[in-house]
């Protein structure tokens, strides 16, 4: 079975993470579906952001809770990837908006614009100053879409399992991903679950305790993955019967998929 690949914060590997660009770019490579990390701002919208505060991806000691969209909009989120890009006379142009945050909104409006369908992965990071409003902002979201019904192309993930709790009762057809990232806790997981649930362990735990893996893998909920990004990984993966693998190179797995003839 062809497991479902899903671009990481975009085409991460090669271009800055929760971007436009690296979306747009795991789109063109023939991604599937796109995961993101969501994070709510001071006056209540949702932006696609990892951490809680931005010097790693903006140079900014400041923290995304505290901040309104409209001085988010300001910050540059790209240029950390490539820090020496303006040097490279060979360097195709850029489109400055798509190194800007990303709005929850926008990339739900650029998936549901594509050509084909597209899924997405939505993952609510917790502890958060605003708690469970993540969630309800984010189920108000999909209503705006007409994507809380069984064939929404977007499902909720999180390691919170109360935050997927809030969603499955505000949203009941809406598909959850309990994601866990200790195997030792899998037995606790595995009672505190809902039967329909999907897991997603992270592939470093799954390649290094394989016998936990398997009993994951047998334990009757379908298997999504995260990170994904070499030969071994994905041959792992395919061995368990995963049903979608989230990677940081989208056309690099697809092409692995290719070769391996699945």
């Amino acid at each position: 079975m062809r497991p479902q690949v899903l671009a990481h914060r975009g085409a991460s590997h090669d271009h800055a993470e929760h971007t436009l660009g690296a979306y747009t770019a795991a789109l063109d490579d023939g991604a599937q579906g796109l995961e993101c990390d969501v994070r709510l701002t001071a006056d209540g919208h949702l932006v696609c952001v990892h951490d809680r505060d931005l010097r790693r991806t903006a140079a900014t000691r400041d923290t995304v809770s505290t901040m309104d969209l409209a001085d988010l909009s300001e910050l540059d989120f790209a240029s950390w990837k490539h820090p020496w890009a303006d040097l490279d006379d060979e360097r195709p142009d850029v489109d400055e908006a798509d190194g800007k945050v990303l709005t929850l909104r926008k990339l739900f409006e650029v998936a549901a614009d594509y050509d084909r369908r597209v899924e997405i992965a939505v993952e609510t990071k917790h502890p958060t100053r605003y708690g469970g409003l993540v969630e309800q902002r984010v189920v108000e979201l999909l209503a705006d879409f007409g994507w809380t019904g069984p064939d929404s192309p977007v499902r909720v993930m999180s390691f919170s399992w109360r935050a997927l709790r809030r969603v499955s009762r505000l949203a009941p057809d809406v598909r959850v991903v309990q994601l866990v990232d200790q195997l030792g806790r899998w037995p606790l997981v595995r009672r505190s679950i809902g039967r329909d649930w999907i897991v997603g362990p992270g592939i470093a735990e799954l390649m290094a305790h394989p016998r936990m893996a398997r009993r994951i893998a047998d334990s009757g909920h379908d298997v999504h993955v995260w990170t994904v990004n070499t030969r071994a990984e994905l041959e792992l993966c395919l061995d368990l019967g995963v049903k979608a693998v989230i990677s940081d190179r989208p056309a690099y797995v697809l092409e692995l998929l290719d070769d391996l003839g699945v």
